[in-house]
């Protein structure tokens, strides 16, 4: 069995960590509506995959605005700069800069979720005012309103193991692409980001996934949390569903988050959310190891 698809899917807490456009002197979160008129607000996948890219230290790939566009570099290479090799690219050259010209493409071989909140938005606002420094001068003092919400967030990652690190002619060596993997999966056990002067931590409280045959983020759109349980019956019926599920699925979870810590760890076999990290990275070494 050529096992190439790795995923994994995580909950984190956090508050308030991405921000819309904003009306006025309020600062809207990034919401979405589901039944009953609920509310529950998010990070894109676009900011995620910016605080992924900025941690690793992969925001370095050569960027221009020939077409009118801000796209990659057409000099760029996978071979030279992880960003592109995991998470895509479109380049656009002209035919003084190549023979060809026209638009090349790489789809994403790291694929991220939106983080959605667990937990419905409840209109929450704080009122700000710059009263600090209005008072050192006797100025009127200004005000302005932000919405708030703390919650448990959850997103998966999905990753093309056989499609790392190859782009047409080029191919790098498998011990590079095992570290690019491992960097990557290093940086979101400890991810964090900042946003209106704080630095919010979106380390895993709570982490399920594998190495499968199937490239399925199968513990997508699966998590629920009630009154700080997590809904274990979900993710059991799923993995007993196939027995390669069974067999090839690990879970983590950080004591005393949450109400039913016992029942997790002793339904899903859950350890803990280090423990799932370091036996992944073992899995990507296996990989690359098997494929030389």
């Amino acid at each position: 069995m050529n096992r190439n698809g790795l995923t994994l899917t995580m909950i984190f807490l956090a508050e308030s960590a991405n921000y819309g456009e904003g009306v006025g002197n309020i600062s809207t979160l990034k919401k979405m509506s589901r039944g009953n008129y609920k509310q529950y607000s998010y990070i894109s996948r676009q900011a995620m995959r910016y605080n992924i890219i900025q941690q690793l230290g992969w925001d370095k790939t050569p960027v221009d605005g020939k077409s009118g566009v801000v796209q990659f570099a057409p000099s760029s290479t996978i071979e030279d700069y992880p960003e592109i090799d995991l998470f895509g690219y479109m380049k656009t050259s002209s035919k003084e800069d190549d023979k060809k010209g026209g638009a090349t493409t790489r789809s994403a071989v790291v694929r991220l979720s939106n983080a959605i909140a667990l937990e419905p938005y409840q209109s929450d606002l704080e009122f700000l005012t710059n009263a600090g420094l209005a008072k050192r001068q006797e100025l009127e003092n200004g005000i302005a309103q932000s919405e708030i919400h703390r919650s448990y967030y959850t997103y998966t990652i999905t990753v093309d193991l056989d499609k790392v690190g190859v782009d047409g002619e080029i191919t790098i060596p498998n011990e590079e692409k095992a570290v690019r993997i491992k960097s990557l999966l290093d940086v979101i056990a400890y991810l964090y980001r900042d946003i209106k002067g704080r630095r919010e931590n979106l380390n895993p409280v709570f982490i399920i996934g594998g190495r499968y045959t199937r490239k399925n983020p199968f513990f997508e759109n699966r998590i629920l949390v009630n009154d700080n349980n997590l809904r274990v019956g979900t993710l059991k019926e799923i993995i007993d569903s196939n027995d390669e599920l069974k067999r090839d699925t690990v879970a983590g979870v950080l004591t005393g988050v949450f109400d039913n810590d016992s029942e997790i760890k002793q339904k899903l076999n859950a350890g803990t959310v280090v423990e799932v990290f370091t036996h992944l990275k073992k899995e990507v070494d296996a990989y690359y190891e098997k494929s030389n």
